[in-house]
């Protein structure tokens, strides 16, 4: 006798929607409903990577001693307390590399400004060998475990933070069309505005 179908369709429905509300509560508990990355007028998440072209092999710390009067050699420190532009983009999105591009080409008429990128879930030897071929001479550290890039919620590549002096987020770029300098460059136009430079 074959079974009817019709019968286990209420249960399975069931189910799904039983997963769906585990899962969106999942992600509400954790910080990443909505919106990738830290939302305008909120601060951004410190944490201190290792820089792609220094000598260390480690993951990121993301409860880091913050210091300002004492800035990481070899690493990204977002606890530096200047304005800054801070991308985040996975290696071998060619939208994410060309944003990147697009803030190292931004980042000369922009003295008062950090300018910054992440590379999620990467080791260090690919992203030291991408900042070498593309010529980036911006910091650019490298997320190991994937742990900054959990934090920030990151989701869609391009996501750019750009935050005042003593972290505040200013402005939240996320998806294509960031990597385009003139435009970029004009959202970093508002940023230094903001922040009197």
């Amino acid at each position: 006798m074959p079974l009817d179908p019709r019968r286990y369709q209420w249960a399975v429905g069931a189910v799904g929607l039983v997963v769906l509300i585990a899962f969106s509560a999942y992600l509400f508990a954790n910080g990443h409903a909505g919106a990738p990355g830290v939302p305008p007028g909120s601060r951004l998440r410190e944490f201190v990577a290792p820089l792609a072209t220094s000598d260390l092999e480690a993951p990121a710390n993301v409860r880091p001693r913050c210091d300002p009067r004492d800035p990481a050699r070899r690493g990204l420190n977002v606890c530096d307390r200047r304005p800054i532009v801070l991308a985040f983009f996975v290696l071998g999105a060619r939208p994410c590399e060309r944003a990147v591009s697009a803030l190292q080409a931004v980042s000369r008429s922009f003295r008062g400004i950090q300018f910054a990128a992440l590379a999620v879930s990467a080791g260090r030897a690919l992203t030291a060998r991408l900042v070498r071929d593309r010529g980036w001479t911006i910091p650019v550290a490298y997320d190991l475990t994937g742990v900054v890039g959990q934090l920030y919620g990151v989701s869609v590549c391009p996501l750019l933070e750009l935050a005042l002096a003593g972290g505040v987020v200013q402005q939240r770029l996320i998806g294509e069309g960031w990597e385009r300098p003139v435009r970029l460059a004009a959202a970093v136009r508002r940023l230094a505005a903001a922040a009197g430079d």
